[in-house]
């Protein structure tokens, strides 16, 4: 009677139930590499914001406060695509395999980079200056090793095992061979931070390997792209934002040669300095007057798709780290050529930055908490329905 009565008065210890590891595990199927444009185009918003035209008080700690952001969600997605590789690796490798999915990598090196970054201009105010040299320069090894792997792994992959057809280039193929370009542009930061002598002009010279990979694979691949555009028609409606993608390499070149002139003085023979800051503005002057005409030419391709229906997808944040590129490399401009127009350019695009970023973000945050953007694809329209069957 005793032992009964204990038996019915202590429960017994159930084990776990595995539902709950499941379904986290579950919901991160379907995250891609894509997801990394989130933290790329929070964190240029912060930085970029820091570097504007004006004098408002308070406003450095709200662009802190983005990078901080952008920072957290750095930790969240290398976390969650973390599982996604330990539980989903079926999945992982399907992205590789797929030429759709797998240039999306180089977002992962972006990043990165672009935290690391940040840290350096942004972090430092809550962080302090050595913990933040300490992270850029963690953040830009991994970020640049991600890059060159990005940069000849997924072309390699392009080459010998995807199977694409005549018309399927398109502005994604920019974003592996971009990375190394965004490593050139921070790498410069570390540069006033490492001993005087070799390892700042190693530094330097480095990040001008890195720009010249970048530039000459993205030199290549650009006209294949915008030939597919001319002869093959507009694209796919989901696909009409990635044509910001093309801005990328453009703006993102301007500000490496801009951080070139400015880390120079420092790290090598003198006319470096005096070389890099012509370069830096006979480069950037008439790439940056490309890259306004290929933001019109897109802007125009996005109006005709919103108006035939195009809706919310991840694509959309394309809208944000391109053009923060663009906002980064006219602030370049106006720093080496000291013209107004520059300056307000800057705050013209920041503007349209802002508001591409706010767009972006409340909709994936929608997207998240109704679980529509972790979803994995719905059926093709008028496909067999899924039935049950007895077998027994």
């Amino acid at each position: 009677m005793v032992t009964a009565a204990r038996s019915r008065s202590v429960p017994a210890e159930q084990p776990l139930s595995p539902a709950a590891p499941a379904r986290r595990a579950l919901a991160v199927r379907h995250l891609g590499p894509n997801w990394y444009a989130c933290v790329m185009g929070t964190a240029v918003v912060g930085t970029a914001g820091a570097a504007l035209p004006w004098h408002v008080p308070g406003w450095r700690a709200v662009c802190t406060a983005v990078w901080a952001l952008s920072f957290l969600l750095l930790g969240t997605l290398l976390v969650a695509r973390s599982l996604h590789w330990r539980h989903h690796r079926d999945q992982a490798r399907a992205h590789l395999l797929d030429p759709a999915a797998a240039p999306f990598y180089g977002c992962l090196s972006m990043a990165l980079l672009a935290v690391g970054g940040g840290s350096v201009s942004l972090g430092r105010d809550w962080i302090g200056a050595f913990a933040a040299v300490a992270l850029c320069a963690v953040l830009f090894a991994a970020g640049t090793a991600v890059a060159l792997t990005a940069a000849v792994g997924v072309p390699y992959l392009m080459a010998v095992r995807h199977r694409i057809g005549p018309g399927q280039a398109g502005p994604v193929w920019l974003l592996p061979l971009v990375a190394p370009m965004v490593s050139a542009a921070v790498g410069p930061l570390l540069v006033p931070h490492l001993p005087p002598g070799q390892p700042r002009e190693t530094l330097l010279l480095a990040c001008v390997t890195l720009f010249g990979m970048s530039l000459l694979a993205a030199l290549v691949t650009l006209p294949v792209i915008f030939g597919r555009l001319l002869t093959g028609g507009p694209l796919p409606l989901a696909l009409t934002p990635t044509l910001f993608l093309v801005l990328g390499p453009l703006g993102q070149s301007t500000t490496a040669v801009g951080q070139f002139a400015e880390a120079a003085p420092g790290a090598g023979p003198t006319p470096y300095g005096t070389a890099f800051g012509v370069f830096a503005v006979l480069y950037g002057v008439p790439v940056m007057g490309f890259a306004l005409w290929w933001l019109c030419l897109a802007a125009a391709h996005v109006v005709r798709a919103r108006r035939e229906g195009m809706g919310f997808s991840m694509t959309w944040w394309s809208f944000t780290f391109p053009v923060g590129t663009c906002v980064t490399g006219s602030q370049s401009l106006a720093r080496h050529t000291g013209l107004a127009a520059y300056d307000a350019l800057t705050v013209v695009l920041y503007a349209v930055l802002v508001a591409a970023w706010a767009v972006a973000a409340v909709h994936t945050a929608r997207g998240v908490v109704s679980g529509a953007l972790l979803a994995g694809p719905r059926p093709a329209p008028g496909g067999p329905r899924p039935v049950a069957v007895r077998t027994t």
